[in-house]
């Protein structure tokens, strides 16, 4: 809290006409004995006006860096457009001897505006996919997740999900991520909607990423032979699943 100077003159008056001690009389009035005696000191040299708010001096920062170099960076930019803020650095090292790092350069370059901004691409996601499913058992979603297990180390856990009612239909639990964790999954989802065993014009369709146990031989003779489709996510596009 800010003291004003009327009230470090009264303090001061205070703990020089009390009865008790210095020290006592500062500790019931619950001020620092450091603070009050920077307070006398520049009352006893300069007086009432002596107490006044001083102004901070600013603080020298060690590792500024000079104007000179700043201006040396700027000239050398202006010169030389091609190079990068990193370039930049390097060749101030080795032509100038002055030792300045990348983040440096580019904040000198970018508080004299000389930093293009970079060309983004507003890319607006939309509310909904351009083919949503209309019915149950139309397309699956299957993907592992890994699950580490203390004292076993990991696990992978391969799940069937019904992409239209977001309903988890077989699951499987293992030490692997094999072609055969994958079959075995989709023989539970078959097992438990019946798929196999009713009269339908379009089997599920499978919606992957492109993990090695999804891309193998041994899955799509799988599919091939319960007349199953396939469709596997862009690369680097999670999005679609």
């Amino acid at each position: 809290m800010r003291v004003s100077t009327a009230e470090k003159l009264e303090l001061i008056r205070l703990v020089e006409g009390s009865a008790l001690s210095v020290r006592q009389t500062l500790r019931e009035i619950g001020l620092p004995r450091s603070t009050f005696y920077s307070w006398y000191q520049r009352y006893l040299e300069g007086g009432p006006e002596a107490l006044c708010d001083r102004k901070p001096r600013p603080r020298r920062v060690w590792n500024r860096i000079p104007d000179r170099v700043r201006e040396q960076v700027i000239e050398t930019a202006l010169v030389h457009t091609q190079l990068s803020p990193r370039e930049l650095a390097c060749r101030m090292t080795d032509r100038e001897s002055e030792f300045l790092s990348e983040s440096s350069v580019y904040r000198i370059l970018k508080a004299a505006d000389l930093i293009e901004s970079p060309a983004y691409i507003l890319m607006q996601a939309g509310d909904r996919f351009q083919h949503p499913t209309r019915r149950r058992n139309e397309l699956w979603q299957t993907d592992f997740t890994y699950l580490p297990v203390v004292g076993w180390g990991w696990y992978f856990l391969s799940t069937v999900l019904d992409d239209y009612s977001r309903k988890i239909l077989a699951w499987k639990l293992g030490p692997t991520m094999r072609v055969e964790d994958v079959t075995e999954t989709l023989d539970l989802a078959r097992a438990a909607t019946g798929v196999d065993r009713v009269r339908v014009d379009h089997k599920p369709r499978l919606l992957s990423d492109n993990g090695p146990c999804y891309i193998a031989k041994e899955l799509k003779a799988y599919i091939k032979q319960h007349e199953l489709g396939h469709t596997r996510g862009r690369p680097y596009h999670p999005m679609t699943r």
